[in-house]
């Protein structure tokens, strides 16, 4: 089975054209969840934070089929997406500016050259100074959920014990939440994000770094565009109007490798 592999700011996808059932093929008798988790593994596997079927949509330029590592879905993700319009477009399947159809909504794209610019679907649900797992947090789903912890240093944060928790709460159950931990600085927001699906820390959240910034701009007064940092050491861009139904994740994409997956590969379980 063909593949790519492409990665935005750290965030690392496995993009399959989907669009004549080839990954069903190739899964045969398996089921799904299983054979993303095989081929997402990092040590036995490609390795990727996710993997991405690319498909026919009656509403949108193309479809997708979205997975995270562990086999869960997503209804979106905001990296992912940026991969996923790149790779729709260098494989000729759509124009550089193209829509996507997510199980969050529409969204559109456009690709310009390596960077990549994504309209989300309007953020939602915005609730400040949740008391949770004894922090104070705030709360948006960018097209799916997550929470934000604004501290002092962002690098003297156990991510993954904290994070984990409070995934896991009672509060946030029982969907879970991503929960970003974020540090304002003068010029840009320094994030890192424990996502849900994954269930570790990630160089990169699309989404996450989209709901730091809007959060971040709601309570400290910070004008659109906001540079986020993430874990990778890399920035992207969130663009939003007044009223936050407009906004925008704009960064670059690395293409990694294209290759072929073997029958043996997923042989067994």
């Amino acid at each position: 089975m063909e593949f790519s592999k492409l990665e935005g700011t750290g965030n690392d996808f496995i993009i399959v054209d989907n669009r004549d059932g080839k990954f069903e093929k190739f899964v045969g008798k398996h089921p799904v969840s299983f054979a993303v988790r095989k081929i997402c593994n990092r040590k036995r596997g490609i390795g990727a934070d996710g993997l991405i079927l690319i498909e026919d949509s009656g509403r949108a330029t193309v479809k997708w089929r979205f997975y995270n590592s562990d086999g869960s879905t997503a209804e979106m993700c905001g990296n992912g997406a940026r991969c996923a319009a790149r790779f729709a477009y260098e494989r000729g399947i759509a124009p550089k500016n193209l829509t996507i159809e997510t199980g969050a909504g529409v969204i559109s794209a456009e690709v310009k050259g390596r960077s990549v610019k994504v309209k989300l679907t309007p953020p939602r649900d915005f609730l400040f100074d949740l008391k949770v797992e004894g922090l104070n947090l705030h709360f948006v789903n960018t097209g799916v959920p997550h929470a934000v912890v604004f501290v002092d240093r962002v690098d003297a944060v156990d991510v993954e014990g904290v994070g984990r928790k409070v995934r896991f709460s009672e509060f946030f159950s029982p969907a879970g939440v991503n929960v970003n931990f974020a540090e304002v600085r003068a010029d840009r927001v320094v994030v890192r994000t424990y996502e849900r699906g994954v269930e570790g820390e990630t160089l990169a959240c699309g989404t996450g770094s989209v709901a730091s910034a809007l959060v971040a701009a709601r309570l400290f007064s910070i004008p659109s565009p906001v540079e986020v940092e993430v874990r990778s050491g890399e920035r992207l861009r969130v663009y939003f109007d007044a009223e936050m139904k407009e906004v925008y994740l704009e960064g670059e994409t690395t293409w990694i490798a294209d290759g072929n997956l073997r029958e043996e590969f997923i042989g067994g379980a």
